[in-house]
């Protein structure tokens, strides 16, 4: 009796054990819709960059980071960007300003990847659009908050 006893707790345990290790970890809730605000205020502020003239303020890419700006060769890390971002300024005229509309985005699953395609304008002061395009950035999730590692852009002509 006593060895049936044993026998039957330790199938019990191994059953609950077998059924523990096999089923899956409970994905985490991703909210969409405010990571989309979340890649919206990064884009807004990555704008006032322009807006302001303020590239020291950049807090946009990641380290490694690889930008694809409109008709250049790719630019690859944060302080070449950077330095970039500098030379662009010294032409941007004044009173012109960035509007950057995250379109869409594509979440992982764990929520620590963001894929956006986006739409930006250059507007001068008087709110005429002086260039457009769409811009494709992919974010990754690093110290708790979204860098972009990966950008590019395209601009279309403005009918006169």
């Amino acid at each position: 009796m006593k060895n049936k006893t044993v026998l039957g707790g330790l199938i019990a345990v191994t059953l609950l054990v077998s059924v523990a290790c096999n089923q899956e970890k409970a994905k985490p809730t991703i909210d969409k819709e405010q990571i989309k605000a979340e890649i919206q205020t990064i884009e807004n502020k990555f704008a006032e960059v322009y807006t302001h003239r303020n590239a020291d303020s950049l807090t946009y890419y990641a380290d490694s980071a690889v930008s694809y700006f409109v008709g250049q060769e790719p630019i690859v890390g944060k302080e070449a960007i950077h330095q970039f971002i500098l030379e662009e300024l010294k032409d941007f005229p004044k009173g012109a300003k960035i509007v950057n509309e995250t379109m869409e985005i594509y979440v992982t699953d764990d929520g620590n990847n963001v894929a956006e395609i986006g739409s930006y304008k250059r507007v001068d002061s008087t709110g005429k659009v002086m260039q457009n395009g769409h811009y494709f950035s992919f974010f990754a999730k690093r110290n708790g908050r979204y860098v972009c590692t990966r950008d590019m852009a395209t601009s279309h002509a403005i009918p006169e």
